[in-house]
């Protein structure tokens, strides 16, 4: 899931020129332009992992469904998805359907968003996938998938030390196998034994932090919402994981981002575990599919006092539906939604092309292929979870605050007590 801080709204402009370059090279699904009297629905999604195999499923139902015309753009990776939507809503050139991540969103575009509740999709969501996404009666959001993050390891080069990842179910046990790696780096043909990412806020501000502060609001997303103030009831543990990750990383990890991290660095081999999810699969696929089938894995991320051997499971985004577009519009947008989640060619491309793991009853779990997501469906399986709350942060607290902190922590210009301090403050401040 790629995610970067948001902007200043003085860049504001910037990204409408962004954006426009963005729509002209990865938007439209079929390359052609609406016919006179199609009902055109404009798609404006965060996940830039799947859209080629997006553009095609579109085409498909486009040929199913004579009369319609959808047109895609995705916005992720280097690009700021949260600040590029506001952008392209002030535009005046608004999507039909679009991204929201939770209940902060939820509040935050509630004039924007439509009644899904009568939709198929929601009828199927899996127990507990709506929740952040509720008002009252209404369900203002339709789940994209489940995802699960942890520390993604190579197979071969674990076993090359002489590692056994199953072994690996605390913090100790994980800062020794680190150790090992780090004590044979070049006979591995390591350049570290991590990439931190430390460019990306998105990864430590809302991903790893979330590992840390979900058990503190006991995994509820709405308590999240609802909280006035944060504690950093395991602190602590936070720091070492963190102070782990950047101690045997490539460095300077502060300049480090995710295509550095998960192309140039893991899939060639050139360090040994990232802290990613099974989004990336794809990536690196896309360098390496012989690594990616048969030489990747998923370690938990330890907390300490809390639990050691569970990965962060949730729904990474939700598709919603501007309500203020045409009726029609409106009710081609849930239509498409429908068929991509409860028709049988729609599943088919969800396992199978999308390589998702599926928020919906109705699916047949045993077609999922990529290791790590089939990594991430057993964890779930066996309970060994720790909620997403991070969505219920208050609005840019997580990466433009605490992530931003966190690159201060990493660069020595913060002590980690000033860090949680300031953190803490900035939290109360936004929930007053």
């Amino acid at each position: 899931m790629k995610m970067k801080k948001l902007f200043p709204v003085m860049l504001a402009l910037l990204l409408l020129v962004s954006v426009g370059l963005v729509g002209c090279s990865s938007g439209k699904s079929s390359g052609g332009s609406a016919s006179k009297g199609d009902v055109v629905v404009d798609i404006f999604q965060f996940k830039v992992e799947f859209k080629d195999q997006f553009k095609e499923v579109a085409k498909k139902y486009e040929d199913e469904h004579k009369g319609v015309k959808i047109n895609i753009t995705s916005v992720g990776g280097g690009e700021d998805y949260g600040a590029a939507l506001k952008s392209k809503f002030a535009s005046g050139n608004e999507p039909t359907i679009y991204n929201v991540g939770g209940p902060q969103d939820v509040k935050d575009w509630e004039a924007k968003l439509a009644d899904l509740s009568d939709t198929k999709a929601a009828s199927v969501a899996l127990k507990g996938t709506l929740d952040g996404v509720k008002k009252g009666n209404e369900v203002l959001g339709l789940p994209y998938n489940q995802e699960g993050y942890g520390f993604i390891y190579n197979t071969k080069v674990f076993e090359k030390a002489g590692i056994n990842p199953k072994d690996i179910t605390t913090f100790a046990k994980l800062q020794d196998a680190v150790k090992t790696l780090d004590s044979k780096k070049k006979e591995l043909g390591l350049k570290g034994v991590f990439a931190l990412p430390g460019k990306e806020t998105w990864v430590t501000g809302l991903h790893l932090s979330n590992t840390f502060l979900s058990p503190e609001f006991n995994g509820n997303v709405i308590d999240t919402f609802n909280a006035k103030k944060v504690d950093f009831k395991y602190g602590d543990a936070f720091k070492n994981v963190l102070d782990l990750e950047n101690k045997y990383s490539v460095q300077p990890t502060v300049s480090l981002d995710y295509s550095q991290q998960v192309e140039e660095l893991f899939s060639t081999g050139k360090v040994a575990m990232i802290q990613q999810g099974n989004w990336v699969y794809s990536s690196i696929a896309g360098i390496d599919q012989d690594l990616a089938d048969n030489g990747i894995g998923l370690l938990p991320i330890p907390v300490e006092g809390f639990k050691e051997d569970a990965i962060p499971v949730g729904v990474p985004m939700y598709w919603a539906v501007n309500k203020n577009k045409d009726k029609k519009e409106v009710e081609e947008a849930k239509k498409f939604l429908d068929w991509l989640y409860t028709s049988d060619a729609g599943k088919e491309a969800v396992i199978n092309d999308f390589k998702f793991i599926p928020a919906y009853d109705g699916f047949d779990a045993s077609k999922i292929s990529d290791p790590l997501a089939k990594a991430v469906y057993q964890y779930a399986q066996d309970g060994k979870t720790i909620p997403w709350v991070f969505m219920g942060y208050p609005t840019g607290w997580g990466q433009e605050k605490l992530g931003v902190n966190i690159q201060k922590y990493l660069s020595g210009e913060m002590s980690w007590d000033e860090l949680v301090k300031d953190s803490k403050t900035a939290w109360e401040s936004s929930r007053k």
